[in-house]
Order: structure tokens, then sequence, then C-alpha cells
């Protein structure tokens, strides 16, 4: 228990020790002296900024005196209006002078603690309340609370909240944010619910805002979403622009975009929080499209996006590789001085990226102030996608072994995507088995997943099966998907029954499965068999969809579709598409599509309509 404090103070065994009482919460009369000294010992070897504790000084001047006065004026001032960093400042001078810590005082200094995650600082004051023997005091617990669950020390903030007396919504609210944000959100709806029904304790709109925050990473997620949002209805927090935003980000979370829809359609009032969440659901459901518009209307109404919003709106122009949209947002970018946040640079990165202007990717990246490991791996995947895939590899190689540089489980995926596009199954073997031998990385499903891959795309099923029933991990649909498609690129017939019966049960209404499946059949010349998918695709009503691509010409997007004739120059798209037809096949070309389910065309696309921006 005692080396619990050791990072953190780092100064001598006293320091240790005394921080360690606290861990074990020895908050008895004889404790009080105990702190007393250990503190003061801390505090005599420099540990507290070489403050000395106020039992100490005996006798003071008037200007002494008035200097105290001063200090502690302005740190409670500074608490109304400065940073938290500011707060802090203030607080070291008070205890320079000697001046007696109040409650409120401390209080303070706590608060600006949590806001900085000066978890050291907060430590320490922490045995100077116990030392002074203030440790039952409701508002220091919870400030306590609060501070030890924003620095990520949740055992502690749950046992300084077991400790307490009585409670009140900051604690409370405290106890259920830390466990949400540690990623225990099972935990942070059990103390909702307990606060609920064990204490008269009323939720405000920061204890809904936590506790909705927790569902997003729980199995039943929409559920509870659902609950909590007639809860909120029902106690009059459905106005709400805080408690509404987390709504319609926990229902775009979780795929229910049309609800996060009529949330924002049914707000009374709309703000910056508002419209930043609601473009961010549209981005993360590829609904680019819709995202940009809204974030042109926010922008019309005078609201300034943020840098989440910047991110949401890149994401957008990324999925929807419009180019010129995405640099009109680079420039905007520029202008709001947001190229220093990495979250920002990383979209841009991946923006041109996806749009196939590699070379701009590089230069932000180049021009970006602060380079680190999420920067490096938006760059490889960069380069796996955009076809240039050993250059991703070079790149990798060079921060590895000249910038010092160690990568995690997500730079090892953009590692291996690269190989896999570059067909480098060898150096794909290489890098796989380096994770756990230099870098003492256990490869995780996406590790795997990208291996598997990258056996049956080199036409080594057999082993690309093994792999998969031999790793710690059950295969998702979107290997078995991936396995699928190698089986039809080599005629597997056998083994793509076997992934096709495996994408059946995983999803039922999906068409993907039966199309791979029958097009395998074909190719091999099983007509029957081919047949007989169809038939059931038939039976089960599935119907595949028809497929959809765009291009900008002159700022207006033209998307296209199959055997659609809405477009108002769909006779001049029809004849260049017979002009390609016949050029192709004078130099040779012949499709070798030969098995066509009911309900898919032959791959004609027409324009079926414009959108403009």
């Amino acid at each position: 228990m005692v080396a619990w404090i050791s990072d953190a103070c780092n100064y001598s065994y006293d320091s240790r020790l005394g921080c360690g009482c606290i861990r074990k919460g020895l908050r008895s009369l004889c404790f009080s002296g105990v702190a007393r000294q250990l503190f003061n010992a801390i505090s005599e070897r420099g540990g507290f900024n070489q403050v000395h504790s106020s039992c100490e000084v005996s006798s003071a001047s008037d200007y002494e005196k008035k200097i105290d006065k001063e200090c502690e004026s302005h740190c409670i001032r500074t608490s109304n209006y400065a940073n938290a960093r500011e707060v802090v400042e203030s607080f070291w001078k008070l205890n320079a002078s000697g001046t007696k810590r109040t409650k409120f005082i401390l209080c303070i200094a706590l608060n600006s603690c949590a806001k900085l995650l000066n978890w050291r600082l907060g430590v320490q004051i922490h045995a100077r309340i116990i030392q002074k023997g203030f440790q039952d005091n409701l508002f220091l617990n919870s400030a306590l609370v609060d501070l030890y669950a924003k620095c990520d020390a949740i055992v502690d903030a749950k046992r300084v909240f077991d400790l307490m007396e009585k409670h009140d919504q900051v604690s409370w609210t405290s106890i259920i944010s830390g466990f949400s944000k540690n990623g225990r959100g099972k935990e942070a709806i059990l103390f909702f619910k307990e606060m609920l029904l064990g204490s008269e304790i009323k939720p405000n709109c920061y204890t809904y805002v936590s506790v909705i925050s927790a569902c997003k990473g729980l199995e039943s997620v929409f559920e509870q979403c659902a609950l909590l949002h007639g809860h909120v209805v029902k106690l009059g927090f459905g106005v709400n622009t805080f408690v509404v935003s987390s709504l319609i980000d926990c229902y775009s979370k979780c795929g229910r975009i049309d609800e996060a829809i009529m949330l924002l359609g049914a707000a009374t009032e709309r703000d910056n929080i508002l419209l930043n969440s609601m473009i961010s659901g549209y981005s993360q459901n590829l609904l680019g499209e819709e995202a940009l518009k809204l974030f042109v209307e926010m922008r019309n109404n005078r609201f300034s996006p943020t840098n989440h919003t910047l991110t949401s709106v890149l994401n957008a122009c990324g999925s929807l590789t419009i180019l010129q949209q995405g640099r009109q947002v680079h420039s905007l970018v520029t202008k709001m001085g947001s190229e220093s946040n990495v979250f920002v640079v990383s979209a841009l990165l991946d923006m041109y990226s996806k749009c196939g202007s590699i070379d701009e990717a590089r230069h932000v990246l180049e021009q970006a102030i602060e380079k680190n490991t999420v920067l490096w791996t938006s760059m490889i995947t960069g380069y796996a996608q955009s076809g240039r895939a050993p250059e991703g590899l070079r790149l990798f190689e060079r921060l590895v072994t000249e910038e010092d540089f160690t990568p995690d489980h997500i730079c090892f995926t953009a590692v291996l995507t690269a190989c896999n596009h570059a067909g480098f199954l060898d150096k794909g073997i290489e890098y796989f088995n380096r994770m756990r031998k230099d870098y003492g990385l256990i490869p995780d499903l996406d590790q795997y997943a990208c291996l598997i891959d990258l056996y049956a795309r080199n036409g080594h099923l057999r082993k690309a099966k093994e792999l998969m029933e031999a790793m710690p991990y059950e295969p998702n649909s979107v290997m078995w998907g991936s396995f699928l498609s190698s089986c039809k690129i080599y005629g597997e017939t056998e083994l793509g029954r076997e992934a096709a019966d495996k994408l059946f049960k995983m999803e039922p209404w999906s068409t993907a499965p039966y199309v791979a499946l029958a097009s395998t059949y074909a190719q091999a010349g099983l007509w029957k068999e081919a047949v007989e998918v169809r038939k059931l695709m038939k039976q089960k009503g599935l119907r595949k969809s028809a497929g959809w691509s765009w291009i900008e010409v002159d700022k207006t997007v033209h998307v296209f579709s199959v055997a659609d004739s809405s477009h108002p120059r769909s006779q001049d798209i029809y004849g260049e598409l017979e002009r390609l037809n016949l050029e192709m096949k004078e130099v040779g070309y012949m499709s070798n599509q030969i098995f066509k389910l009911d309900g898919v065309d032959d791959g004609t696309f027409l324009s079926g309509r414009e959108l403009e921006f």
C-alpha cells in the first residue's frame, strides 16, 4: 500500500509513508498527529515547495499578516475568472507565506488540480486535509473524488467515496463520470441506479451526460440509451442542449442515426455543442453529404466550429472523396490556427490520402509542429491505400531505425495493411513476428485479420483457415467475408462454402455471401449449385442493392447508379459508354462475367442525380 504514492512524491521515505497512510484510510484522531509529523517532514525536505505547517508559525508581523491576507484574497479572486494554472500558482504563494489554509482555499486548489490533472499536488493537498482534521468535510471529499476520478485513479476515488458519511451531487456525478471515463460503464450505471434508489440526491445535467457516456461501451448500448432518454424527458432535461448532445452522440455511436436526427429536429435551440455532435454523428455513420450540409448551415448561422467539428468534416470529405471541399476546410483549419491539433492534422492526412493526393498528405505531415505515433501511422496507412505501399514500409523502417520510433498495435495494423496491398507475404509474416519479439506486443484481432487476409490473397487458403482456427480470437464476419472473396478468386468451392455457411449465420440478411458463393460456383462451372444459391436467396427475400459511385465536375457532384436514366445528359453518357466499349473490344478486351443474379445489372452505370456545394 505504501508504494501507492512512490512515483508521485519522489522525495523521501517519509513522503511515501505519509501518502501511504492516506491510501490506507487511517482517519482516526491518533493519525492526525502522525499526519502532522509526516507532512512537516515532507515540508522540511522540500517536498511541498518547502512549505511549513501553520502550527509552526508562532507569530507574524502586521506586514506579514497583510501579505498573507493579500495572497489568500488573490487565490480566491483568481479562482473566479483565471485559469487553473494561475490558481495553483497562487496557492503555492499562499503556502510559501505560511498562511493558514482554510477549507475553502483547499477546495479551490483541489478543483484546479482536477482541471490540470495534477495528481501529485492533489495527493499532497489530501495529506494536508487529513493533517488539519478536515477529512469529514463534504465539499473537500467531493473535490477529492473528482480529482482522483479525472486522474484515472478510480480505485482511490471509490475509496474516498465509500468513506464519506454523506454524498452530494458533485460526489455522485464525479464517481459516475470517473467509472465512465475509465471504460467501466456497467459500474457507472450501477452507481447511477444506487443514486436514484438509495439516496435523496437528484441527478443534474452533468450526471446524465456522464451516465449516457457510460452506455457507449456496453453491448446493450441502444437499450440503455433509450431508457436514459425516457428518464431525461420525464425529469425535464429534454431541452438541455448539453444532455441532448450526449444522447445524439450515444445514438450515433450505436448506429441509430435516425433517433439522433429526431432529437436534433425536436431541439428548441441549437448551439455549437448540439451541431458538433450531429455533424460527428453523420460522419461516423458515413453520411458525409448530410454532415457537410449541416456544417454549411452552422457557418451561415455564425457558429464557430471546434477542432472536433473540423475533424468530423474532414472525415466526411475523405469518405466522399471530394478534394476541392477538403482543401477549403484545410484553409479554414489554417485560419483558425488548428494545425497544431494532432487529431485535425491526422484527419487532414486521411482526407488527402483517400482523395488520392498522397503528396499533399505528406506535405501536411512535414509541416506538422509535433509528429507522433498517430500522424506517422496515418501516413503509412495513406501510402498503403494509395497504391504506394512500398513507400509506406520504407517510412516505417526509417522511423524504427533512425527516429527511435516505438510502434503500437495500430501502427502494426497499418504496416500489415501495406504488406497486404503490395502482396508482400514474407514481409508481412516478418512484421507480425516482430511485434512480439522486438516490442513485446501481443497481436490482437486486427493484426491476425491482416495476416490471414495476406495468406488468402496470395492463394494460401488452407494456411489462412488454419490460422483463423488457431488464433486466440473468434473470427468475425469481416474476416470470413474476405476469406470467401479469396476463395472466389482461386476457385476454392469447398472452402468457399464453409465460409459462406459461417456468414449465413452471422449476417442472415446480408446478400454479399450469397452473391460471392454463387459467383464461386459459376466460375467453377457448377451451374446447378449456383442456381440453388440464387433460389435460396429469393426464398429469403434478399435482393442485392445497386451500387453507387460519383464524380465531381465543376463543383457539382454527379451520383451514378445502375440502369438509371434520370440525368439530363443520360443519352450522351450512354453514347460515351458505348464508344468506350467498342474501343476496348477492338484491343481484345473480353468481360469475364459469366454469372449474373437477378436484379443485378452488368455494371453499366448511369448518372442519377446532381449535388451542388
